[in-house]
């Protein structure tokens, strides 16, 4: 544990926290969390270990303000979990992805952004990077009603970060993710601690809270049975490994000959190195991309969101600076597109009622296209009055035409250019 950490201020504080949950007369049935004491320090990785039903999901309902505790102290941000003010500065990963199955992935954190008071901008921003990080950009459009359990996690996923939480928790994160998401996510996970993130990580998948976790609780029964850093809990202080290259059976002989020596101890086992099992799996997986093999399901996914920490701006500033420059585009717009606009709308109006009436549609010409400002003194094209469009109906075209609707028509467009409408 290095020095920074523990002079870290705390994020979450709990002293003899105790959960029990009673029946209709108010009678104890059990009790989930009995009396820990633990703390989670701004910027480190915390795991909170142990097997189903030892108090992980009710530990984190009660830092989310969703359960009430029954006994002790508990603060989040030096406050009552159940103040407002710290919701919007957490992002929560349930252990089931409860989503609404006719809504897309773009649709779905759309959704949450609105919920946090995002801009359009930002939310556009946002979604783009977030489904690009979590490899769901190629499925943005299609119902997450469709999607396997593994696309859903990676979409909660997504929605946890969308506000760009400084407090982030995921229960049981990499449940129903195959091999190469549990990579992802896991990979994720210590770049958003770079970056500054404080995050609790609830898993009984115990590799995956090694791999990451920078101190961890172990719980069994709802009480603690250990907690410190993994350098701690894990040193085997009994045995020393020593790796080398491979060596020749003489040269293995002669080490157990100077161990036995110099130590009074034998060589207990000699074998081959071997890599992990992930570590060929991602490989397999990284060449069969490599050769654009073809896949239906997840992508492997980006970069990390820029918006997550690292330098960004900080929200306020960034919906500021937002909201100027869309001021000033709007102050910058050339009064000739907006004449330009209207005048393309009257063309294509004409084009309409002359396929209605039968009469050839005039291409415009390149003179016509020019820009406004070079033929100031133009005047906006005059409609054909209602004899014209009413002879035109009986050509030779052989083409039969409602002359209600061609009046009706044009009788629109001459109430807006005198100014009224019906």
């Amino acid at each position: 544990m290095t020095a920074s950490s523990e002079q870290a201020r705390p994020i979450v504080e709990a002293i003899g926290l105790t959960k029990d949950f009673s029946d209709f007369w108010m009678r104890s049935k059990a009790r989930a969390v009995d009396g820990i004491d633990f703390e989670i320090r701004e910027r480190e990785i915390f795991g909170l270990l142990g097997p189903n039903g030892s108090g992980k999901s009710t530990t984190i309902k009660m830092i989310l303000g969703l359960l009430r505790r029954s006994r002790g102290k508990l603060s989040v941000f030096g406050r009552d979990p159940g103040d407002v003010s710290v919701k919007s500065r957490i992002g929560y990963l349930p252990e089931e992805s409860y989503l609404y199955r006719f809504l897309n992935p773009r649709e779905t954190l759309e959704y949450y952004a609105k919920l946090f008071g995002q801009r359009r901008s930002m939310r556009r921003e946002r979604v783009d990077e977030l489904l690009e990080m979590v490899g769901l950009q190629h499925v943005a459009h299609r119902a997450v009603g469709e999607f396997s359990k593994g696309m859903a996690r990676r979409l909660g996923l997504a929605q946890a970060l969308i506000n760009d939480p400084e407090f982030l928790i995921l229960d049981e994160p990499t449940s129903g993710l195959d091999p190469v998401g549990t990579h992802q996510v896991k990979e994720l996970l210590i770049e958003l601690g770079r970056r500054g993130k404080t995050i609790l990580l609830s898993s009984h998948l115990l590799a995956d809270v090694e791999d990451v976790c920078t101190r961890m609780v172990i719980l069994y029964g709802g009480r603690i049975r250990a907690q410190g850093t993994a350098g701690d809990l894990l040193s085997d202080t009994e045995h020393t490994v020593i790796r080398l290259p491979k060596l020749r059976s003489a040269t293995i002989g002669h080490i157990d000959e100077l161990v036995r020596r110099e130590e009074g101890v034998a060589v207990e086992s000699v074998q081959p190195a071997r890599q992990r099992l992930e570590e060929f799996f991602m490989g397999l997986v990284a060449k069969a991309q490599a050769e654009q093999a073809a896949t239906s399901g997840a992508l492997q996914g980006g970069q990390t969101a820029r918006f997550l920490g690292g330098g960004a701006e900080p929200a306020a500033i960034a919906e500021g600076r937002e909201l100027v420059e869309d001021l000033k585009r709007g102050e910058e717009r050339p009064a000739s597109a907006t004449t330009a606009v209207a005048s393309a709308a009257a063309t294509a109006q004409q084009d309409v009622l002359a396929e209605l009436s039968g009469a050839p549609t005039q291409k415009p010409s390149s003179a016509s296209t020019a820009p406004a400002t070079a033929a100031p003194a133009q005047a906006a094209p005059v409609a054909p009055t209602k004899d014209a469009a009413a002879s035109s109906a009986g050509t030779s075209t052989g083409k039969v035409v409602d002359r209600s609707i061609i009046e009706g028509l044009l009788g629109d467009q001459a109430d807006r250019s005198k100014g009224t409408k019906d």
